[in-house]
């Protein structure tokens, strides 16, 4: 069955998983403490956690999500990799300092000092968990997307092998192995990663991830610009609307050397909408509903500036990414990491919309396509079309950076939840008194139990684009952890009801706005009921749709409002150390106030 795979991008592939595998283990034996664990002995460099935070942060939603959803919507998607990039502002300018001068392993921990109630760490564990998971479906379709891939042309049709082949939409059996398959592979991968060493042994990992996926969806970019033309030529190709050229997205003809116009399928977005700013992305509840384009406009606005605050406030508000922070010596290194952060993602957001444009040109056929071979692989096949070894081994090249993509993110978003629970439930709760190596053996099991949740979860999203899936779980942390974050360390008079109330309330609202539609992409599928198809209903009801799918523009400002009135109405619950720990939070370095929570912690 090998021989049908393309040796190189097989090679290349498990090359980027072997040097994966090595770096993990080798940095693994330098953990030996539970400090190394879960913060990586608080000794990270300036430039390393740089690097390790621009390669978690850079998910597939990233390197592969934000050229896919280009190519299907237009220039209305180009608000995530903009405001993805902006989110570190926010971090840089408000939190990343004084959370790092706090000190502590985890979010929880800083909710439970900054208001000391344990009840608090529970309630943060909780979004800890969902967050997590939320986040870490976009990171399986990568997965299954990429592994679905390369191994297209692999026939399990005929005999028992038939039982695992990926099936049409009218049940027959195809060629290449199923989504679910490359799912619990790359799961069962990271899920070891992270067990063999945990923080301290994915930093090395994730630093040398974010170089590779920066040269893997650079490189591609590059040659297939100076064959095919540069970008403003690109945009200036012309499309006509038709029916798709013959053949399967996965074998889709590159585009001919003529200037007549390129033939789109159908379901492809028309120019003008394509380049307009409201485009199908931010209009399509408008659009269902059958309302003409002035009437769209406000819809359209209302989408858009929801989709941002969800972003910005949501990247201010990752669980994942804020732990990294303590692994900076201080608070000093914190603001210098965010602000390198922010110049090394930026770059790296110039190459993905690019291959969007690309991939509308050279290879129409793909918006044809449904679940994995759908325009969220159009990074991965584009490269194809320059033909032989060329196209290969660029082919190759890019499923390497996407294995690096969804590898570090999910990476660190299993260190983040593992830790929540092996540090916050098992060793603040259940057994305070436990020692560092039982504490370090729970977080080895919880690995293993987290893997295999998110392994599970993975394998059902399949149908979601891996875009949308990311901007829900930045929805859900932009009003949940966002809030409680910037309130507690720029506001002294927040009480712990008036955090947990906010919190708990702007979370719990985003959670069951983007799951009610989510239901969406499973209507048609033979186990879903059919009295939980609300696709009559958002198409009746446009302004709900846009407020449940984009629910940050309303659940950001609740989570606000509720942590003043509460506050306000509790303002004797202040804790009565509160001049100290703004003190923690806020005073230069040079007073040594930074490290006194984590002392207490240690200590344990």
């Amino acid at each position: 069955m090998l021989a049908a795979v393309d040796p190189w991008i097989l090679g290349w592939s498990l090359l980027t998983v072997l040097v994966t595998l090595a770096l993990g283990y080798w940095a693994a034996s330098k953990a030996r403490t539970a400090s190394d664990f879960f913060v990586a002995g608080r000794g990270v460099s300036v430039g390393w956690n740089a690097s390790a935070i621009s390669g978690e942060y850079l998910s597939a939603a990233s390197f592969m999500g934000v050229a896919g959803m280009v190519m299907s919507s237009g220039y209305d998607a180009l608000w995530y990799p903009v405001c993805y990039a902006c989110g570190y502002l926010f971090l840089l300018l408000f939190i990343a300092g004084p959370l790092r001068r706090f000190g502590a392993y985890t979010i929880p921990d800083f909710a439970e000092g900054r208001y000391d109630s344990p009840l608090f760490r529970k309630i943060a564990v909780l979004f800890v968990l969902f967050i997590g998971f939320f986040y870490t479906m976009p990171q399986m379709k990568g997965a299954g997307t990429t592994l679905a891939y390369i191994f297209q042309e692999v026939d399990l049709r005929g005999g028992w092998l038939e039982l695992l082949a990926p099936r049409s939409p009218a049940g027959e059996a195809l060629k290449g192995i199923p989504y679910w398959a490359g799912v619990v592979v790359v799961g069962a991968v990271i899920t070891v990663n992270v067990a063999l060493g945990g923080m301290k042994g994915i930093t090395l990992v994730q630093a040398f991830q974010y170089w590779l996926k920066l040269f893997a969806i650079s490189l591609p970019v590059f040659v297939l610009l100076a064959v095919h033309g540069g970008y403003g030529k690109q945009l200036a190709t012309t499309h006509s609307l038709g029916v798709a050229n013959p053949g399967t997205p996965n074998a889709a003809p590159a585009r001919p050397a003529t200037s007549s116009p390129i033939v789109l399928p159908a379901k492809a977005p028309a120019d003008p909408a394509w380049r307009h700013p409201f485009g199908p992305l931010t209009t399509k509840a408008a659009t269902a509903a059958n309302l003409s384009p002035q009437e769209a406009r406000p819809y359209a606005l209302l989408y858009t500036y929801s989709l941002i605050i969800a972003v910005v406030c949501g990247t201010a508000g990752l669980p994942h990414i804020l732990v990294r922070f303590y692994t900076n010596p201080d608070g000093v290194a914190a603001k210098r990491t965010t602000m390198w952060v922010m110049i090394l993602i930026g770059v790296f957001y110039l190459f993905p919309p690019v291959f969007g444009a690309l991939g509308r040109n050279l290879m129409p056929a793909l918006y044809d396509g449904v679940g994995v071979r759908g325009t969220d692989k159009v990074v991965l096949e584009v490269p194809r079309v320059l033909g032989g070894n060329a196209g290969s081994i660029l082919s190759g090249i890019a499923c390497a950076g996407a294995f690096a993509a969804f590898m570090s993110t999910f990476s660190g978003l299993l260190v983040s939840m593992t830790g929540a629970l092996a540090h916050d439930v098992y060793g603040r709760m259940l057994r305070p008194d436990s020692s560092a190596t039982e504490r370090m053996r729970m977080f080895k099991a919880c690995a293993f139990v987290v893997g295999g949740v998110a392994t599970v979860l993975g394998c059902f999203v399949e149908p979601m684009e891996i875009n949308f899936m990311v901007g829900q779980a930045f929805a859900i942390a932009a009003a949940s952890y966002f809030p409680l974050l910037f309130m507690s360390v720029w506001w002294r008079g927040m009480t712990m009801a008036g955090a947990a109330t906010g919190m708990l309330a702007g979370g719990a609202c985003s959670l069951a706005a983007v799951s009610l539609t989510s239901l969406s992409a499973f209507v048609g599928k033979p186990w879903f009921p059919q009295a939980l198809n609300l696709n009559p209903f958002w198409a009746t009801h446009p302004l709900l749709r846009i407020l449940c799918e984009q629910p940050a523009v309303w659940c950001v400002p609740l989570a606000i409002a509720l942590m003043l009135l509460v506050s306000w109405a509790t303002r004797s619950h202040v804790p009565q150390d509160i001049r100290m720990k703004m003190l923690v939070l806020h005073a230069p370095e040079a007073l040594g106030l930074k490290q006194e929570y984590v002392r207490e912690h240690e200590g344990h």
